[in-house]
């Protein structure tokens, strides 16, 4: 119970503060083979599409998430080409576009511009030297599609890297290995907040 209160203690004060909690993704040599396909990953332009059983349950999970994401993204147009974004882009690399979205939250706080203190930019907060190693010159950032796809693809690296650890995995990502803050911060927002499952919700979620 006390570390439950610790964590949502630690994501209100980065929620209120407005700042970004982004860490530093360390610059490391890449493999040809694991450089060609994350070029391969950032370059992709397909149409973000949800993928679902069925066309009711994608309605109901965007329907679901947009309500939650309301107070940060009130235009609704945005909002939900956002959540679709999330989805495809989530799913496309492996990943859980809930976890995606708690990792979102304790980054950026759904702020697009975010710039971290060591240069580290967009929602997902990735680190431009990312665009040199695996992108294209004219690869911006800030692009709500490309800045989703290189984060969820460099998450989705260190995850192989880490052999599906999640928690080693997050650390990577946040330049914080070995140091449990950030990882907990990212899960403890995705399980209080972005939590759904058509099958077991109970309809509330707590306010962000």
């Amino acid at each position: 119970m006390r570390k439950t209160i610790q964590l949502s203690l630690m994501l209100f004060l980065a929620v209120v503060s407005g700042l970004s909690l982004a860490g530093s993704q360390i610059e490391e040599p890449l493999s040809n083979s694991v450089k060609a396909l994350m070029q391969r990953s950032v370059s992709d332009r397909a149409v973000p599409t949800l993928t679902f059983a069925t066309e009711e349950e994608g309605r109901a999970w965007l329907s679901e998430m947009s309500s939650r994401l309301k107070k940060r993204m009130p235009d609704a147009s945005y909002r939900e080409d956002f959540l679709r974004t999330v989805h495809y882009e989530a799913s496309r690399a492996g990943l859980d576009p809930q976890m995606v979205l708690g990792l979102i939250q304790v980054e950026s706080g759904f702020k697009k511009y975010a710039v971290s203190s060591v240069g580290a930019r967009g929602f997902m907060q990735v680190m431009p030297f990312w665009v040199r190693s695996i992108g294209a010159k004219d690869h911006n950032l800030f692009l709500l599609r490309t800045n989703l796809r290189y984060g969820c693809t460099i998450l989705r690296h260190y995850l192989d890297i880490e052999r599906g650890d999640l928690y080693r995995a997050l650390g990577r990502y946040n330049g914080s290995l070995g140091r449990p803050e950030y990882p907990n911060l990212v899960l403890g927002a995705w399980r209080k907040h972005w939590d759904y499952s058509p099958g077991n919700w109970n309809g509330t979620v707590k306010n962000m």
